[in-house]
């Protein structure tokens, strides 16, 4: 399995969830995330990491809300959102790196 930071290196743009299980606005976000992943398949990968089995990436990342979602591109974070957001704008900002 690649590691995280194999994963990010990647030229197509990677959009990382940062979820944990027991957040609402998580749960609330995944059938969105499940849509954007299908609209971007081929431009872009979509991740899910669990801020409570992933800590030191969590801590990584300064991730300090959930969701935060990060588009990555060459290893390089290139966007990042804390908090809910509608799928079109996640999926403007995938395309805008991809």
């Amino acid at each position: 399995m690649e590691s995280f930071n194999q994963l990010i290196q990647s030229e197509q743009p990677v959009l990382v969830d940062f979820f944990a299980t027991w957040c609402g606005p998580c749960k609330a976000m995944e059938p969105v995330i499940k849509e954007v992943a299908k609209s971007v398949q081929g431009k872009a990968r979509v991740v899910k990491v669990d801020i409570d089995k992933q800590t030191q990436l969590a801590q990584a990342y300064n991730v300090q809300a959930v969701p935060t979602f990060m588009i990555f591109k060459n290893g390089n974070a290139v966007w990042r959102h804390p908090g809910m957001i509608d799928k079109n704008s996640i999926i403007n900002q995938v395309l805008q790196h991809a």
